[in-house]
Protein backbone atom coordinates (compact mmCIF):
# COMPACT_ATOMS: atom_id res chain seq x y z
CA UNK A 1 0.00 0.00 0.00
CA UNK A 2 2.65 2.41 0.94
CA UNK A 3 4.21 1.48 -2.26
CA UNK A 4 1.69 2.35 -4.43
CA UNK A 5 1.15 5.85 -2.37
CA UNK A 6 4.28 6.87 -3.53
CA UNK A 7 4.07 6.37 -7.29
CA UNK A 8 0.65 8.09 -6.77
CA UNK A 9 2.10 10.78 -5.16
CA UNK A 10 4.79 10.43 -7.89
CA UNK A 11 3.00 10.44 -11.03
CA UNK A 12 0.93 13.38 -10.02
CA UNK A 13 3.86 15.67 -9.47
CA UNK A 14 5.12 14.63 -13.02
CA UNK A 15 1.36 15.15 -14.83
CA UNK A 16 1.48 18.80 -13.06
CA UNK A 17 4.90 19.19 -13.97
CA UNK A 18 3.97 18.54 -17.07
CA UNK A 19 1.03 20.68 -17.22
CA UNK A 20 2.88 23.39 -15.66
CA UNK A 21 5.00 23.04 -18.92
CA UNK A 22 1.69 23.07 -21.48
CA UNK A 23 0.35 26.10 -20.02
CA UNK A 24 3.45 27.81 -20.07
CA UNK A 25 4.01 26.93 -23.62
CA UNK A 26 0.12 27.49 -24.72
CA UNK A 27 0.42 31.30 -23.20
CA UNK A 28 3.60 31.84 -25.44
CA UNK A 29 1.22 30.53 -28.70
CA UNK A 30 -1.63 32.13 -28.11
CA UNK A 31 0.71 35.18 -27.36
CA UNK A 32 2.49 35.01 -30.50
CA UNK A 33 -0.29 34.45 -32.84
CA UNK A 34 -2.34 37.24 -31.20
CA UNK A 35 0.64 39.35 -31.49
CA UNK A 36 0.94 38.06 -35.06
CA UNK A 37 -2.50 38.67 -36.33
CA UNK A 38 -2.89 41.79 -34.65
CA UNK A 39 -0.10 43.94 -36.41
CA UNK A 40 0.58 41.34 -39.66
CA UNK A 41 -3.30 40.85 -40.32
CA UNK A 42 -4.42 43.82 -38.31
CA UNK A 43 -7.04 41.11 -37.15
CA UNK A 44 -6.67 40.18 -33.66
CA UNK A 45 -8.79 37.03 -32.69
CA UNK A 46 -11.07 38.48 -29.42
CA UNK A 47 -9.89 35.32 -27.59
CA UNK A 48 -6.13 35.41 -27.86
CA UNK A 49 -5.85 37.59 -24.69
CA UNK A 50 -8.21 35.69 -22.90
CA UNK A 51 -6.52 32.64 -23.53
CA UNK A 52 -2.96 33.65 -22.30
CA UNK A 53 -4.84 34.61 -19.26
CA UNK A 54 -6.57 31.71 -18.63
CA UNK A 55 -3.47 29.71 -18.89
CA UNK A 56 -1.59 31.98 -17.21
CA UNK A 57 -4.20 31.62 -14.25
CA UNK A 58 -4.03 27.72 -14.47
CA UNK A 59 -0.46 27.55 -14.60
CA UNK A 60 -0.25 29.74 -11.21
CA UNK A 61 -2.66 27.76 -9.28
CA UNK A 62 -1.37 24.55 -10.50
CA UNK A 63 2.52 25.41 -10.05
CA UNK A 64 1.07 26.37 -6.60
CA UNK A 65 0.62 23.20 -5.33
CA UNK A 66 3.67 21.35 -6.89
CA UNK A 67 5.52 23.83 -5.17
CA UNK A 68 3.73 22.86 -1.94
CA UNK A 69 4.06 19.18 -2.62
CA UNK A 70 7.98 19.69 -3.37
CA UNK A 71 8.24 22.08 -0.49
CA UNK A 72 10.17 24.53 -2.43
CA UNK A 73 7.46 27.64 -1.35
CA UNK A 74 8.52 30.39 0.41
CA UNK A 75 10.01 29.74 3.90
CA UNK A 76 11.59 31.03 6.82
CA UNK A 77 15.19 29.28 5.67
CA UNK A 78 17.04 31.94 7.51
CA UNK A 79 15.05 31.93 10.72
CA UNK A 80 15.48 27.85 10.49
CA UNK A 81 19.20 27.73 10.80
CA UNK A 82 19.32 30.40 14.25
CA UNK A 83 16.88 27.54 15.84
CA UNK A 84 17.57 24.36 17.69
CA UNK A 85 16.20 21.98 15.59
CA UNK A 86 13.10 21.20 17.33
CA UNK A 87 11.85 24.56 17.21
CA UNK A 88 12.55 25.01 13.62
CA UNK A 89 11.20 21.66 12.89
CA UNK A 90 7.53 22.77 14.67
CA UNK A 91 7.73 26.16 12.97
CA UNK A 92 8.03 24.46 9.75
CA UNK A 93 5.04 22.02 10.27
CA UNK A 94 3.03 25.30 11.50
CA UNK A 95 3.38 26.10 7.75
CA UNK A 96 2.69 22.88 6.57
CA UNK A 97 -0.54 22.99 8.77
CA UNK A 98 -1.54 26.52 7.67
CA UNK A 99 -0.24 25.93 3.40
CA UNK A 100 -2.91 23.10 4.38
CA UNK A 101 -5.63 24.66 5.44
CA UNK A 102 -5.31 27.40 3.23
CA UNK A 103 -5.65 24.13 0.01
CA UNK A 104 -8.94 23.29 1.76
CA UNK A 105 -10.21 26.70 1.91
CA UNK A 106 -9.55 27.03 -1.89
CA UNK A 107 -10.72 24.09 -2.55
CA UNK A 108 -14.36 24.53 -0.39
CA UNK A 109 -15.07 28.08 -1.68
CA UNK A 110 -13.06 27.84 -5.12
CA UNK A 111 -16.17 25.03 -5.71
CA UNK A 112 -18.69 27.54 -4.42
CA UNK A 113 -17.23 30.54 -6.83
CA UNK A 114 -17.40 27.78 -9.57
CA UNK A 115 -20.46 26.48 -9.26
CA UNK A 116 -22.12 29.67 -8.86
CA UNK A 117 -20.34 31.94 -11.26
CA UNK A 118 -23.80 33.18 -14.00
CA UNK A 119 -21.55 34.68 -16.55
CA UNK A 120 -20.62 33.77 -19.99
CA UNK A 121 -17.32 34.52 -21.84
CA UNK A 122 -19.18 35.50 -25.29
CA UNK A 123 -16.05 35.40 -27.24
CA UNK A 124 -15.65 32.16 -26.47
CA UNK A 125 -18.57 31.14 -27.98
CA UNK A 126 -20.61 31.67 -24.54
CA UNK A 127 -18.07 29.52 -22.50
CA UNK A 128 -19.54 29.79 -18.52
CA UNK A 129 -17.18 31.49 -16.58
CA UNK A 130 -17.17 28.76 -14.09
CA UNK A 131 -14.96 26.27 -16.51
CA UNK A 132 -11.99 28.36 -15.90
CA UNK A 133 -12.60 28.65 -12.12
CA UNK A 134 -12.29 24.40 -11.62
CA UNK A 135 -8.73 25.48 -11.45
CA UNK A 136 -9.74 26.79 -7.95
CA UNK A 137 -11.31 23.76 -6.47
CA UNK A 138 -8.73 20.95 -7.98
CA UNK A 139 -5.36 23.18 -6.93
CA UNK A 140 -7.01 23.59 -3.82
CA UNK A 141 -7.49 19.74 -3.14
CA UNK A 142 -3.79 18.89 -4.40
CA UNK A 143 -2.44 21.85 -2.17
CA UNK A 144 -4.18 20.91 0.67
CA UNK A 145 -3.10 16.97 -0.21
CA UNK A 146 0.09 18.22 -0.67
CA UNK A 147 0.71 19.83 2.46
CA UNK A 148 -0.99 16.98 4.62
CA UNK A 149 1.36 14.60 2.84
CA UNK A 150 4.12 16.90 3.60
CA UNK A 151 3.54 17.19 6.87
CA UNK A 152 3.29 13.54 7.47
CA UNK A 153 6.73 12.44 5.66
CA UNK A 154 8.58 15.44 7.84
CA UNK A 155 6.57 13.71 11.03
CA UNK A 156 7.87 10.36 10.21
CA UNK A 157 11.20 11.44 9.56
CA UNK A 158 11.50 13.56 12.43
CA UNK A 159 10.43 10.61 14.63
CA UNK A 160 13.14 8.28 12.99
CA UNK A 161 16.12 10.72 13.69
CA UNK A 162 16.40 11.54 9.82
CA UNK A 163 14.50 14.74 9.37
CA UNK A 164 16.51 17.40 7.88
CA UNK A 165 15.84 21.04 7.38
CA UNK A 166 16.62 22.80 4.16
CA UNK A 167 15.52 22.43 0.06
CA UNK A 168 15.79 19.46 -1.60
CA UNK A 169 14.41 17.81 1.22
CA UNK A 170 11.22 16.12 -0.73
CA UNK A 171 13.31 14.68 -3.48
CA UNK A 172 13.19 11.29 -2.85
Amino acid sequence: MTRFLINLDLLIRRILTWFCALMLFSMVIFTIYTVFMRYVFLNPPVWGDLMTLFCNIWLVFAALALTTREKEHIALDMLYGYLPDKYAFGIQQMWNLIICGLGFVIMVWGWQVAQNNPGLYWEMGYMPKRYPMYILPISGSLIFLGAFVAFLEDVIAYRKGEFTLGKGEADG
